[in-house]
């Protein structure tokens, strides 16, 4: 392998950005040029996190892809690193992604096809890239991508943890985070203000902040309504216990059934194992372990992917079934035909209670059979000065695991719903959908829900969890105040999960009005989100009855022995 370092390529407004390339070495071992020289496909990824730092191990995969016949483009984004130019979120790297893709299939040492790489932000810079349908992009690889921004962020606002994040990105190098008391910040109102309070400038956190929701502003971000101008193989990639799970799901469905072409919808593969953010890094998160299968030869399977869609090999990757999932419990993969998982039974569990659903020493339940009577309610106190915690570090590296979560089930502004103990094991695996009945004496408020599983031994494992803020009951573009006591229908995207429950596992539901500091505090003043500091408490019903009933719908797919 060469590397050749720092090798500026030129933008079509005039900066260069800075990549390192690792290819393999045509000079031959006396460096006379007597090496096998030749042209190469090209896998470029382009990072806001330094390309020639330790984080990302550029190095590593370099000499990996190069020594199995690759070109290795490590680049550094408009604005960091040694790259020219100031760094915005994400505004830039459409353009610049087409201009480096079109860059590296011109260089002598290209074959012209060109496929990319890259995980978080550097799976979000691939779709935008891509949209701009560069002629010579042929595949992508994207790991842990964010979903659009109103489903990553459905409260209008970024969370507060992700001023770790612009703190991380100051300027061209990376920051220590520890420098930060993050915990402590992230109690700060106004958000808009945040960043000083931190002692740093942010503008784009500003921009956020002065464009809650989903407007005019924030469309060139959204890619999630394009999928049919995206004409490629694609490997989506994440974990069930990622923060931005959802995005690799959403968009493996979107490219399967709206692709442009049968063939592209044909060609799209997904990964997912019960892992974090950082995908395939550990077998166990908290207190579970999820076997030796749980992690992978994922370069090896990355390098079957790129040596079918690059080099034209016949190495059956396509053959086989498209879906590859992990299911936790049981701690097997699985091979399926489609996601989600056909012959799935969707199922409501419906809330109920005496009316004194509140803790886990409460009344509440999970049944299946639909309520019929007189309506029942159950009440709580949402107060955003002492909001329920969601567990998390406390920065934005990583937001939430299998955790243990009946510490929290003692406050009595959670309500918590529990099944009966399953007589034999249940999949459930697939998208998980809530629908909430519910008033409030405030003009806007959140409602969150919470699926667990709980263990024989009571412990309360954190599957997956979703929200809606009132405001936006109708989606990011309409926003409402609501009607103090008056009853809403609420529909909650819980997002998804895997896991085979054990016989004696119950299923649990957990209702509340906040996840700090995963979410930002809604104040319930229905004043402009981020601007200012008021607080106000709200009492909050939710129904369960005849009349107005709420559920939560599990996805109960079929079991493999």
């Amino acid at each position: 392998m060469r590397i050749d370092f720092d090798v500026r390529v030129p933008m079509r407004d005039g900066p260069t950005l800075s990549a390192d390339i690792y290819r393999p070495d045509d000079r031959g071992p006396e460096g006379r040029g007597s090496g096998a020289a030749g042209k190469f496909p090209v896998i470029l990824v382009r990072t806001p996190y330094n390309k020639s730092t330790e984080r990302g191990n550029h190095l590593t995969l370099g000499r990996y892809f190069a020594a199995h016949g690759y070109v290795y483009v490590a680049m550094d984004v408009r604005g960091r690193g040694d790259s020219d130019g100031l760094f915005v979120p994400y505004r830039n790297e459409g353009p610049d992604g087409y201009d480096a893709i079109e860059w590296c299939a011109a260089q002598s040492w290209s074959s012209g096809k060109v496929g990319t790489i890259g995980s978080s932000y550097l799976g979000y810079d691939q779709w935008t890239a891509a949209l701009q349908q560069p002629p010579h992009l042929t595949t992508m690889i994207v790991l842990v991508t964010p979903p659009d921004p109103f489903v990553e962020s459905p409260t209008g606002l970024q969370s507060p943890t992700y001023m770790s994040w612009y703190h991380l990105l100051l300027g061209h190098t990376l920051h220590n985070a520890a420098a930060v008391d993050w915990t402590a910040l992230y109690w700060h109102l106004p958000l808009a203000t945040m960043d000083e309070a931190a002692g740093f400038h942010a503008p784009y956190w500003q921009e956020i902040v002065n464009h809650p929701g989903i407007n005019a502003w924030w469309e060139p971000l959204i890619y999630q309504n394009k999928f049919d101008r995206v004409k490629l193989p694609i490997l989506h990639i994440s974990g069930w216990y990622d923060d931005e799970q959802a995005g690799a799901l959403m968009n493996y469905i979107g490219m399967t059934k709206h692709g442009a072409a049968e063939e592209v919808r044909k060609s799209q593969k997904l990964l997912m194992g019960p892992w974090p953010h950082a995908v395939n890094s550990t077998r166990k998160l908290g207190a579970i372990d999820f076997g030796p299968t749980a992690l992978i030869d994922l370069e090896g399977y990355e390098l079957r992917w790129f040596d079918r869609w690059l080099k034209g090999a016949a190495n059956g990757i396509m053959d086989e079934k498209p879906v590859r999932i992990f299911a936790m419990g049981r701690n097997q993969w699985r091979e399926e035909t489609d996601w989600p998982i056909p012959g799935t039974e969707y199922v409501k569990y419906f809330l109920s209670s005496g009316g004194k659903a509140n803790s886990l020493s409460g009344d509440g339940q999970l049944v299946t059979r639909a309520p019929s009577g007189v309506s029942r309610t159950d009440q709580y106190r949402y107060d955003p000065a002492d909001p329920v915690p969601f567990l998390m570090e406390p920065t934005y590296a990583q937001v939430g695991g299998p955790d243990d979560y009946r510490a929290v089930e003692r406050r009595d502004d959670v309500l918590v719903y529990t099944s009966e103990a399953f007589e034999q094991e249940r999949l459930i695996c697939g998208p998980v959908k809530a629908h909430l009945s519910a008033a409030s004496s405030a003009v806007d408020t959140d409602f969150m829900v919470k699926l667990l599983d709980v263990w024989p031994n009571g412990f309360a494992q954190r599957l997956t969890d979703g929200m809606v803020r009132a405001r936006y009951r109708e989606g990011g573009d309409k926003m409402s105040l609501i009607e103090p006591g008056k009853v809403y229908e609420y529909e909650v995207d819980v997002w998804n999960t895997c896991q085979e429950f054990g016989k004696g596992h119950r299923v649990r539901v957990e209702v509340a009005s906040s996840a700090f500091p995963k979410y930002d505090r809604n104040q319930n003043t229905g004043e402009a989100l981020g601007k200012t500091a008021n607080l106000q408490v709200a009492e909050q019903t939710i129904y369960h009855g005849a009349e107005h009933v709420s559920y939560v719908v599990l996805p109960m797919a079929p079991s493999k022995n």
